[in-house]
């Protein structure tokens, strides 16, 4: 009876043990594994990040690269884009802050070019997801994915591009906008009539300065050289009457004329 007893023992406390040693293991493989990659850049976690490397501080000129090219781009992955455009946002933000330091102490900002060398980078980011995802949307479903644009005229009568977005209320049923723009009509209100008026005036007052100027420049090249290539002439300024400049007297030089 004693050995029973003793068995029955030894045999609770042995699956006793193994299962909790198969708790161990178990929390042990789902517990989260911290792993961290090789970096060649120091750690900086405080506000020196937004600031240049110390080494940099007081040169007038800082050797940089060009920007990323939209070649170099496209065959790159998402992932690599993604942090690519974070590297590219940290620089930019940096830049930011070291040009507004030198201006608050009055000091020159070396290589400003690196700001829009940075930009056309970021641009060409921008550029480079968009014609995937417009892929992708083609694909999948016929579409750009793009925001639609409509053409419309603005409150000041002039086109422009107009990107839908959604709103609350549909536009038949906002008695508010409907009221303000199609009884009222901003478009034939008398004010954006005579905005209108006023800005085609200047409009061709611009155009014809430019006639008028390509017309004198065109008189003044056939008086100093007559011999010149028509054909090339008109293909130079198309919108100029040659014919009619020969005939001008600003066109005859101190020879006789030839046309």
């Amino acid at each position: 009876m004693n050995t029973a007893v003793v068995s029955n023992i030894l045999k609770y406390t042995v699956n006793r043990c193994l299962r909790a040693q198969n708790v161990i293991k178990i929390a042990a493989a789902s517990a989260p594994v911290f792993k961290r990659d090789v970096h060649t850049t120091k750690p900086n976690n405080d506000l020196m990040e937004f600031f240049d490397v110390k080494k940099n501080w007081g040169e007038t000129n800082i050797r940089v690269g060009r920007g990323w090219r939209l070649d170099e781009l496209r065959i790159k992955s998402n992932s690599d884009l993604h942090k690519l455009w974070y590297v590219l946002l940290k620089e930019r933000n940096m830049l930011y802050t070291m040009e507004h330091e030198c201006k608050r102490q009055t000091r020159l900002f070396p290589n400003p070019e690196r700001i829009d060398k940075v930009q056309e980078s970021m641009d060409n980011i921008e550029t480079v997801i968009r014609e995937r995802n417009v892929a992708y949307y083609k694909l999948e479903t016929g579409e750009t994915g793009e925001r639609p644009v409509e053409d419309v005229v603005n409150l000041f009568g002039l086109p422009e591009k107009y990107e839908k977005k959604e709103h609350f209320i549909p536009k038949f049923m906002n008695t508010r906008w409907v009221k303000s723009y199609y009884e009222h009509g901003f478009v034939n209100s008398a004010a954006v009539k005579k905005f209108m008026r006023l800005y085609k005036e200047k409009q061709y007052n611009v155009e014809r300065k430019a006639r008028n100027r390509d017309f004198n420049h065109v008189q003044h090249l056939l008086k100093r050289f007559p011999n010149m290539d028509m054909e090339a002439l008109k293909a130079e300024y198309p919108d100029v009457d040659i014919e009619k400049a020969k005939r001008t007297k600003k066109a005859r030089g101190h020879f006789m004329p030839k046309y």
